[in-house]
């Protein structure tokens, strides 16, 4: 493959991902409303939109490392700067991939808020069911002075007097 063919393959494939990441984007955006709501059908028909962009990104991203393996280029991100190197020399794809970079953050970012909310969701539900069910209230969260969680103290404190 010449350098020419190589630099459009690549510029395509990410055209296609900052597109898959947008859509990522907007749906992670769209999902942190629906939790935020409580909108249980939503939220599937948002999982299942979630689940094949996901997929749209993966099939980018192996396609990606194909590429770098066939020319000889090792598949991680190293390969793939110096496979950008030889077929783009003006650097013109570097731009492309900073934002598909910028926008995987974003994404990450969206998506550890989501599942924030969902996992403090889930601990009000436990806490909740543990007094319906009678199997004790757990002690009550508090943060120590380190701003980690405090550990429950069980026991008695003695002291003694010398």
């Amino acid at each position: 493959m010449d350098a020419g063919l190589c630099r459009e393959h690549l510029e395509t494939l990410l055209s296609e991902e900052a597109s898959a990441l947008a859509e990522l984007e907007r749906i992670l955006t769209r999902e942190h409303e629906i939790l935020t709501a409580n909108d249980v059908d939503a939220l599937e028909r948002s999982a299942t939109e979630r689940q094949a962009c996901v997929g749209r990104l993966l099939r980018v991203e192996e396609e990606r490392r194909s590429l770098c393996r066939m020319l000889g280029y090792p598949a991680e991100r190293e390969g793939l700067e110096k496979l950008m190197a030889w077929c783009d020399p003006q650097g013109s794809l570097q731009a492309r991939w900073a934002e598909c970079a910028a926008s995987a953050t974003r994404c990450r970012d969206l998506n550890d808020r989501n599942g924030a909310l969902v996992a403090a969701r889930m601990r009000r539900v436990e806490s909740l069911l543990g007094v319906i069910t009678g199997r004790g209230a757990a002690p009550p969260q508090t943060y120590g002075p380190s701003g980690g969680r405090a550990v429950p103290r069980v026991g008695r404190m003695l002291t003694t007097e010398a």
